[in-house]
C-alpha cells in the first residue's frame, strides 16, 4: 500500500485486534455478528498455525482460498470442489471474514479452516510460514494488501478468481487505490467475471497480461445444485400444490411490504425470509391473519396442514434453493432493500421466470435476466401485481420468460473449469 495510508492501516488494525481481545473478555457469549467477528480473532493466529502444524505435509501442494462471506463463498466452493477431484493429492486452506460464513466455511472441506487474522505484518508473516501455500486465492474482489505484501515478497502467487469490480464501487476511488492498489498490481493470475468488470479491473491496477475473462462460479454452483434436487424428496411432495406457487426467498421486511399489498388470493406463496427472527416471522403470521390467509410454519408442518396452507412460512435456513423447484414465479429479496439484491439465477436455474424490486444495479445477473427477458424489476406494489397477473394469466408468456432465465444460466456455464486451470498454472509441476 502507499505510504499515505500504511501507518493509519496499521494502527486501525492494531486497535480492531485490541478490540477483538477485549470482547472475548467482556462479551464471551454474545450472539451480535460484530461482537462475534471480534471474539473469534483472539488468539486466532496461534490457532490456525497449530492447526496448520498438525495437518500442512509441506511435499504436497495447498491451495489456500480466502472468501469474506457467505456470497464470496458460493463461488469458492466449486473451484476448492473441483480442484479436489482433480487433484487428492493437493492440500487446502480456506478462511473468511465474516461470522455469517461460518456455518457455511465447514461444507468447503479445507483440511485448515478459519476466519482471517486481522491484515497485520506478523500475522500475515506467522500464517504464510505455517500454512506454506503454493498459492494465494481470493473470491470476487477483496484484497488484503499486508498478507499480499507479505506473501509476494515469499514468491507466493497471489490470484483472484470469479473478480468483480462495479461501476460505482468505491474502490475506484482515489483512497482506495492508495490502500490496495498496489495489492492489485501484484496479482499474478486474474479471472474476471467477464470484459467490463476486467477492463475495470485493469483500471484499478491489476496488469493486463494476467487478466483473462473466466466468468462467475456462482452460475456453474447453482445448476448444480438445480440438477441434484430430489423433486421425490420429502420435503418437496409435502409442499407440492395443484394452484399456482409464487416462491419469494431472502425476502426483508421492505420487500415484504409491496409484495404482500394486494397479494392474488389464488396464488399460494411459500414464502423464504432472509433473516427468519421470531420477529420477522410473527409479522408475517399476523398479516396472514389480518387478511385471512392459512398459513403454516415448515418447521411444524405436516402434509394436512400443507394441503390447506395459502402461505408456508419458511422459519429455517439452507433450503431455499430447493424450494424454487416448485415455483411457478420467484419473486427474490434485496430490490426494495439498502442490503442489495439477492441471487437470482438460483430460481432461473429451475427455469422460473423472476420478479424483483428496483434496487438491482449491483447485480450483473439481474441485468442480464432483464435483457433476456426472463425477470422484471419492478418499482413499487402496483407494478409487481400487474406483473405478478400477467405472468399467471399468460401461461405462454411465463414458460417464455422461465426458459428465457434458464437460458441465461446455461450460456455462463463453465467458469469453474476455467478457474481451476487459471490456478493449476500458478503451481510448479514435479
Amino acid at each position: 500500500m502507499k505510504p499515505v495510508v500504511a501507518v493509519p492501516y496499521a494502527i486501525a488494525t492494531a486497535v480492531a485486534q485490541g478490540a477483538a481481545q477485549l470482547a472475548a473478555r467482556l462479551a464471551p457469549s454474545s450472539p451480535h455478528k460484530v461482537v462475534r467477528s471480534l471474539r473469534a480473532r483472539a488468539g486466532l493466529t496461534a490457532r490456525l498455525v497449530a492447526r496448520a502444524r498438525a495437518v500442512r505435509d509441506p511435499a504436497r501442494p495447498l491451495i489456500w482460498l480466502h472468501a469474506p462471506s457467505v456470497g464470496e463463498g458460493l463461488q469458492a466452493r466449486p473451484v476448492a470442489q473441483a480442484l479436489r477431484a482433480a487433484h487428492p493429492e493437493w492440500q487446502q486452506g480456506y478462511t473468511f471474514f465474516s461470522p455469517s460464513a461460518e456455518a457455511f466455511a465447514s461444507t468447503v472441506g479445507a483440511e485448515i479452516c478459519d476466519y482471517l487474522p486481522f491484515d497485520r505484518a506478523h500475522d500475515a508473516d506467522a500464517l504464510l510460514e505455517a500454512i506454506r501455500p503454493s498459492a494465494l486465492v481470493f473470491a470476487k474482489l477483496d484484497v488484503w494488501p499486508v498478507l499480499v505484501a507479505r506473501a509476494h515478497a515469499r514468491g507466493i502467487p497471489v490470484a483472484l478468481i470469479s473478480a468483480t469490480l462495479a461501476e460505482q464501487s468505491g474502490r475506484r476511488g482515489w483512497w482506495s487505490q492508495q490502500l490496495v492498489g498496489p495489492a492489485y498490481q501484484a496479482l499474478q493470475a486474474v479471472g474476471a467475471i467477464d470484459a467490463a468488470h476486467a477492463s475495470r479491473l485493469q483500471a484499478l491496477g491489476v496488469p493486463k497480461a494476467v487478466l483473462q475473462v473466466t466468468g462467475d462460479t456462482r452460475f456453474d454452483q447453482v445448476w448444480e445444485r438445480a440438477q441434484r434436487v430430489d423433486r421425490e424428496s420429502a420435503l418437496l411432495r409435502m409442499l407440492a400444490s395443484d394452484r399456482p406457487t409464487l416462491v419469494a426467498g431472502s425476502t426483508w421486511p421492505s420487500d415484504e411490504a409491496p409484495l404482500l399489498q394486494r397479494l392474488d388470493p389464488s396464488l399460494r406463496l411459500i414464502l423464504a425470509p432472509h433473516e427468519p427472527t421470531a420477529a420477522h416471522c410473527d409479522a408475517i403470521a399476523r398479516w396472514a391473519r389480518e387478511t385471512g390467509r392459512t398459513l403454516s410454519r415448515l418447521s411444524t408442518l405436516t402434509e394436512d396442514t400443507a394441503r390447506a396452507a395459502d402461505v408456508v412460512l419458511v422459519d429455517r435456513m439452507g433450503i431455499l434453493g430447493d424450494l424454487y423447484a416448485l415455483a411457478d414465479i420467484a419473486f427474490v429479496g434485496g430490490g426494495f432493500h439498502d442490503a442489495g439484491l439477492h441471487s437470482t439465477i438460483e430460481p432461473a436455474a429451475f427455469g422460473v421466470p423472476v420478479l424483483f424490486g428496483p434496487r438491482y444495479q449491483g447485480s450483473r445477473e439481474a441485468g442480464l435476466l432483464i435483457a433476456a427477458g426472463g425477470a422484471q424489476s419492478v418499482a413499487d406494489a402496483t407494478a409487481l401485481q400487474a406483473a405478478l397477473s400477467h405472468w399467471l394469466t399468460h401461461p405462454a408468456a411465463r414458460q417464455a420468460a422461465g426458459l428465457a432465465a434458464q437460458t441465461v444460466v446455461r450460456q455462463e456455464l463453465g467458469a469453474t473449469a476455467r478457474s481451476v486451470a487459471l490456478i493449476e498454472a500458478l503451481v510448479p509441476r514435479g
